[in-house]
């Protein structure tokens, strides 16, 4: 019914019409259920997990309809304030909005990106313990970053495809671009490349939002998998 009156709205050329359809994770969904201590509206007698999957099978048909879908589950009120302003923002002469993203894998994968680069095999400022309680954003973390003898040219090739890329998205009448750059807990690396290549996009013309994703979230090392060797000690007796 709702998906036929839309089109009907549509086809009268009356109104420029767009569809939003928010989505999310059940278990994210569960957790906000329990969180609010409201019961679900189709499982009054029964667990959320059951309205969840009524409400998902009837509303299918929407999502598909829909010209913009948004993966709420890793989003906070704000992130989805820009995201949605991003997506409605007044048309710039046919050129995509575009978004760079930075987060951490061990805090999940954004399920809006269009493009997803893991910057893991960079060496990690995590480890370091004058650099861990800092960001991306601190010039002491980036020159640690920088220092790796595989940045310069790996980040610079990333920064040749996306300028490569986003012609073809215009072209392709691509609306909007979620790029977005991971490490393990999206707090140092990630970070500092996504700045990086937002800063790039500019002096190319484009006008790229940066969202850091888990910038504020606590450095902790179970998320960080294991620290490198340690460097074998050479000369001296032992």
């Amino acid at each position: 019914m709702l998906v036929r009156r839309i089109k009907e709205l549509r086809e009268s050329g009356r109104r420029d019409i767009q569809t939003l359809f928010l989505d999310c994770a059940g278990a994210e969904l569960e957790r906000r259920f329990s969180e609010t201590r409201r019961r679900h509206p189709m499982a009054e007698d029964r667990p959320a997990a059951d309205g969840i999957a009524r409400e998902r099978e009837m509303m299918e048909p929407l999502r598909r309809w829909a010209e913009h879908v948004v993966d709420t589950t890793n989003y906070s009120s704000n992130d989805l304030q820009q995201e949605i302003r991003q997506r409605f923002a007044a048309a710039n002469d046919g050129e995509p909005v575009l978004n760079i993203l930075s987060f951490g894998f061990a805090r999940g994968l954004p399920r809006n990106a269009d493009l997803v680069f893991d910057m893991r095999y960079l060496r990690n400022p995590h480890w370091d313990p004058k650099l861990k309680p800092g960001t991306g954003l601190d010039a002491d973390v980036a020159a640690y970053v920088i220092a790796d003898p595989a940045y310069e040219d790996s980040v610079s090739q990333i920064e040749r495809l996306i300028l490569t890329l986003l012609p073809r998205y215009r072209a392709e009448g691509k609306s909007y671009v979620t790029i977005a750059f991971g490490c393990t807990g999206g707090r140092h690396r990630s970070v500092h490349v996504a700045a990086r290549v937002a800063q790039t996009l500019r002096e190319s013309g484009y006008e790229p939002a940066l969202t850091h994703r888990n910038l504020d979230s606590a450095p902790q090392d179970g998320l960080e998998g294991r620290p490198p060797p340690a460097s074998p000690v050479t000369g001296g007796n032992i």
